[in-house]
């Protein structure tokens, strides 16, 4: 299983709406509230083995949440 990040940044005030909506798909590791350009920094977990198609599953799962402006998805290749 590989580790990917994605940054969201959310409609002014929609912060805790889309982190319960977040919560409620079930597809977030952990999920946690950021300062900075993004508010909410979302760790999921891939299976490498399948090849998943990670923009197709922003696109349909993360994306679509009412709230959400932009993401930055962060793909990770090795712990140290």
């Amino acid at each position: 299983m590989k580790p990917v990040f994605i940054q969201l940044q959310c409609a002014p005030g929609q912060t805790y709406a889309v982190a319960d909506a977040i919560y409620a798909l079930e597809v977030a590791s952990e999920l946690y509230s950021t300062s900075g350009e993004y508010d909410l920094l979302m760790k999921i977990y891939v299976d490498a083995s399948t090849h998943e198609d990670i923009g197709k599953f922003i696109n349909e799962k993360i994306s679509s949440i009412p709230g959400i402006v932009r993401t930055l998805t962060t793909l990770t290749f090795r712990a140290f």
